[in-house]
């Protein structure tokens, strides 16, 4: 009351009050503001006054605000226990929220350790393995130079002691007389003849080939896998071989072929693809002849040259690599014709199995002198075991060499006879 604004309204207190709703304002109509909201609307679900239930809610079904309450409130009250269960639900959410996120937190922790465990591992086992790889590329350097210090060695002596001998003949031959030649010629010729006769190599002994592969597998390394290995082989096609069953002979049209197998300069296997085979080829006579072959790299070190030939005949066939022959290159190959297959029936002699029965048939059509059906084969000159009717032949799987089988009995019986 002490207030300007305040010193004219009614102020109860709330403590005495029996009832709430003593110190709720009354609340007027919007649309009639001198008549007080004291009843509702059902139909616009709407407290109304006097005057509005007159005018626009005339028809609408009405009551006062005192006998709506419960029921309204009840619904209200309904609506508030659900969404009062709702905010319990949501709070044991929030609260499996932030238990979760400390648990990700401690996880994401722990996780980081390993991480870093890992990283730290794996850096040293990458360290270790370089410094092994370094350790052998130095283990091979000096390998590679203590042999070319050894043969430089060698050759350098065979040079003093060539340089030695020669410089001695010549001042034996320039200023020497003939006297002093003829007697020293035998000694000299030999010594001459003994330096030419020492082996050496052409060629360093060792060579560059020191590569490093970074994607070649190099095993386990503190329960790591790494990769990386030095690779020191360096193919020699000069200790390269050709494998092969028929490596000199072919047949006209019939797939074919053989292997080649690498080997570096110590003569041991490469074990390793990755090089370049050229094959060519060709016929002697018909130089516009050539066969195309294929070669498929095994990957490891050995390579599959196959072809078929379309023309028989005489063929050169060359394999290089790195632009050399390896060994065994160029070489002849000799193309025989198709593969003829037998037209005959592989039996055993009709005139023996029979017993000697006239009527007994041959399916080669020959016959024999005196009436017989059959042919004579296992006679004069035949095998008494199963052979091809066609030819003679006596294995089921050889190559036939006579011609088609013949209907007629004279002919069978010519064929039998110069067989």
């Amino acid at each position: 009351r002490r207030q300007k604004k305040t010193a004219s309204h009614a102020v109860t207190e709330l403590e005495n009050s029996k009832d709430c709703s003593q110190a709720v304002k009354p609340l007027f109509c919007p649309s009639h503001p001198t008549e007080e909201l004291r009843l509702f609307c059902e139909q616009c679900d709407q407290p109304v006054c006097r005057d509005c239930v007159v005018d626009r809610h005339r028809q609408h079904p009405c009551d006062f605000t005192g006998n709506v309450i419960h029921r309204h409130g009840d619904a209200l009250r309904e609506l508030l226990k659900s969404t009062q269960q709702h905010m319990g639900t949501l709070e044991g959410v929030l609260g499996q929220v932030d238990d979760m996120g400390s648990a990700v937190r401690s996880r994401a922790e722990a996780v980081a350790t390993d991480i870093c465990v890992f990283a730290s591992g794996y850096v040293k086992a990458i360290e270790e393995h370089r410094d092994r790889l370094l350790k052998q590329l130095e283990d091979l350097k000096v390998q590679k130079e203590n042999l070319l210090h050894l043969q430089k060695a060698q050759l350098q002596q065979l040079l003093l002691d060539m340089r030695t001998g020669v410089e001695f003949t010549e001042r034996l031959l320039t200023s020497g007389s003939d006297l002093e030649i003829l007697i020293t010629k035998g000694v000299v010729a030999s010594r001459l003849a003994k330096l030419n006769s020492v082996a050496y190599n052409t060629h360093p002994r060792v060579d560059d080939g020191i590569q490093f592969s970074p994607h070649e597998r190099a095993g386990q390394c503190c329960g790591f896998e790494v990769f990386g290995a030095i690779l020191n082989k360096m193919v020699d096609p000069a200790r390269c071989t050709l494998l092969g069953e028929d490596l000199h002979s072919a047949r006209q049209n019939q797939l074919t072929g053989f292997t080649l197998l690498c080997n570096d300069t110590m003569g041991e296997r490469m074990g390793q693809g990755g090089e370049a085979v050229r094959v060519t080829i060709t016929h002697r006579d018909k130089r516009d002849c050539a066969v195309k072959p294929t070669v498929c790299d095994n990957g490891d070190g050995t390579y599959h040259i196959s072809y078929s030939p379309e023309e028989p005949g005489l063929y050169a066939v060359c394999v290089y690599m790195k632009g050399q022959h390896v060994q065994g290159s160029p070489f002849t190959l000799m193309v025989r014709n198709k593969f003829r297959e037998h037209r005959g029936v592989f039996h055993c002699c009709t005139f023996c199995s029979s017993g000697g029965q006239k009527a007994a048939r041959c399916a080669c059509g020959g016959t024999m002198p005196g009436g017989y059906q059959g042919c004579g084969h296992g006679h004069k000159g035949h095998p008494g075991c199963p052979h091809w009717s066609c030819c003679g032949q006596v294995k089921e799987s050889s190559e036939c060499l006579g011609g088609p089988p013949s209907d007629t009995s004279q002919r069978g019986l010519l064929r039998t006879v110069a067989l």
